[in-house]
């Protein structure tokens, strides 16, 4: 009995040492660099601030959406380049079930829970733990302790995000988590606003779009999902082919924000592919996540943005990859549970390129 006890307080004292060196921090803006190729991340949410690179003119342009200062962001309701957590997306009821014991979660939008909650992963402090500016394989490390009940949660996490820049115009976002004490569900992801024409180009309607993903989760009108796995043959959500952003939208009625159940099985899946014809940007993501959720900015609006900038609907496009959203309340969908001693990991990779 008394190694037990013993191997409990071991662990306590472990967990409080794990919060202790991750809280309290500074907020600050980060930079990776490569040549003309740069982004600027704060640790406030581990948001992704700024991605700079140029267009088929030489010409460099910032290409996510985004704000001048850490308090606009502090203030933000529409999640700009935030990491999404502890579990992305929406949660239906904010509750679920697992292992005969119901957690009731922080509700933040409606009755239901959205990217983790009031204070998710997008709304706290994370800390430094690794930065190498520049040179050959520039890189940021950033750690989060999730402390037990979190949100309504169960159990501690610790989690970690990773940007790193890579070769020509590469860049790889991975995602690290563990359930320290007890069984819970995880599904890390990111919200950068993509427009790459540039954040401050107008809208990305005549952007060419192409997702590896012939299937949908349906949704409520609150956006939960059913449980169903349709087809997207013969809908406005078909881009298995390329096509413009903008060329069924209104056929739905704010805009696009679905998940997409992506067709491939490898370990890192095409996710989709964006091109915008007048800067000659492309930018091809690839994941390793088993869905993508598509969403057009609809609900940003009279946004006041980077340079005074001001966004309005469809002023750009995300692309989160993740596992489903609500799948801990749908058998059917992949698991997010992840159990102690297990490792969870998602890696993003984003290529960008010219076509002239």
């Amino acid at each position: 009995m008394s190694l037990k006890i013993n191997l409990l307080v071991c662990l306590f004292i472990f967990h409080l040492l794990v919060a202790a060196s991750v809280r309290g921090h500074k907020i600050g803006i980060y930079e990776i660099k490569k040549g003309d190729f740069s982004v600027k991340i704060t640790n406030y949410g581990t948001s992704i601030i700024s991605v700079l690179l140029p267009d088929k003119h030489g010409k460099i342009g910032d290409v996510v959406l985004g704000y001048d200062t850490i308090e606009e962001y502090k203030n933000d309701t529409s999640y700009f380049g935030a990491t999404l957590g502890r579990v992305a997306n929406r949660i239906g009821g904010a509750q679920f079930t697992l292992n005969g014991i119901h957690y009731k979660l922080v509700p933040n939008e409606g009755k239901n829970m959205l990217h983790g909650g009031p204070k998710g992963f997008s709304k706290v402090v994370w800390k430094v733990s690794k930065y190498v500016k520049d040179g050959p394989c520039p890189y940021i490390t950033l750690t989060y302790y999730s402390a037990d009940g979190e949100e309504g949660f169960p159990g501690a996490v610790l989690a970690s995000v990773t940007y790193t820049l890579k070769d020509s115009y590469k860049l790889s976002v991975v995602f690290r988590a563990k359930a320290l004490n007890k069984a819970t569900p995880i599904n890390l992801s990111h919200h950068p606003y993509w427009n790459i024409g540039g954040h401050d180009s107008g809208d990305v309607l005549s952007q060419v779009l192409q997702i590896f993903g012939s299937h949908i989760t349906l949704v409520d009108k609150q956006l939960i999902p059913t449980g169903e796995i349709a087809p997207i043959k013969n809908t406005p959500y078909d881009f298995l082919k390329p096509r413009k952003v903008g060329s069924r939208i209104n056929k739905l009625k704010n805009g696009y924000d679905i998940n997409y159940v992506l067709d491939s099985t490898e370990k890192m899946k095409p996710v989709g592919i964006v091109y915008d014809k007048k800067s000659g940007r492309v930018m091809d993501v690839q994941a390793s996540s088993p869905g993508v959720q598509f969403y057009t900015a609809n609900f940003v609006n009279n946004t006041k943005g980077k340079g005074g900038f001001v966004y309005q609907p469809h002023s750009a496009l995300s692309l989160e990859t993740l596992v489903f959203p609500d799948a801990v309340n749908h058998p059917n969908f992949p698991s997010t549970i992840v159990n102690p001693g297990e490792k969870y990991v998602h890696s993003v990779l984003y290529t960008f390129s010219i076509k002239k």
